[in-house]
């Protein structure tokens, strides 16, 4: 029962996050995915906010945290697991909805003039989490060499935190980029896909605890 509960927790997490983004840039017939951040789907001043907001984003956050609290409970004891995934609890689960909660100004004010304290925190958050997420990936992927049955989960855990750092590091180069919102979502996507494949990973009969 509780892997059950761990797939379906990571999976509608996953898809409330992608269909979420979809249907609000949908009805954004301004917005673009290639240029725009995903929180300006959310701002002040875009339509249906509050709607994508409480109904999207804030209950994936919550299912981040009830997966990830499921899964560390699954794996053997070690203090790097344990790491790893508080740190997907809290930079991922707690992160999209303190920036669910807090959303930004205007446009997302990116020259971050005279920003709200909703815009602070909400862009501290955003930093938190993409400072967090990729090192808790590489910890998990670290621990996850001594389970059994684990060897294409390690390469993919590798494999994402490769992809999730490299493309952090190039979207803080690049904030101005006519291409950051194609960078976001590289970085939000390979995050994704890892909570995916561990549900998977998890559910599957040929995990089995040391």
């Amino acid at each position: 029962m509780q892997k059950t509960y761990l797939f379906w927790t990571g999976i509608l997490s996953v898809l409330l996050f992608v269909i979420t983004t979809i249907i609000a840039g949908f009805f954004n017939p301004n917005y673009s995915h290639l240029s725009q951040f995903i929180s300006e789907l959310y701002a002040v001043d875009a339509p249906n906010a509050d709607v994508i907001r409480y109904f999207g984003y804030l209950p994936s956050g919550i299912l981040i945290i009830i997966f990830s609290f499921l899964a560390q409970k699954m794996i053997p004891k070690s203090s790097s697991k344990l790491i790893g995934f508080l740190g997907i609890m809290v930079g991922y689960g707690f992160g999209t909805i303190i920036c669910a909660i807090y959303n930004c100004d205007v446009g997302c004010n990116p020259k971050f003039i005279d920003p709200s304290l909703s815009q602070i925190i909400h862009n501290l958050m955003g930093m938190v989490t993409y400072l967090i997420v990729p090192f808790s990936i590489l910890l998990i992927a670290i621990d996850s060499r001594k389970w059994k049955n684990s060897k294409q989960y390690t390469l993919i855990s590798f494999i994402i935190f490769a992809i999730s750092f490299t493309f952090v590091v190039v979207l803080n180069l690049n904030l101005d980029s006519p291409y950051k919102g194609l960078i976001q979502r590289i970085i939000e996507g390979s995050m994704l896909f890892w909570i995916t494949n561990s549900a998977f990973y998890f559910s599957h009969k040929s995990y089995q605890q040391i």
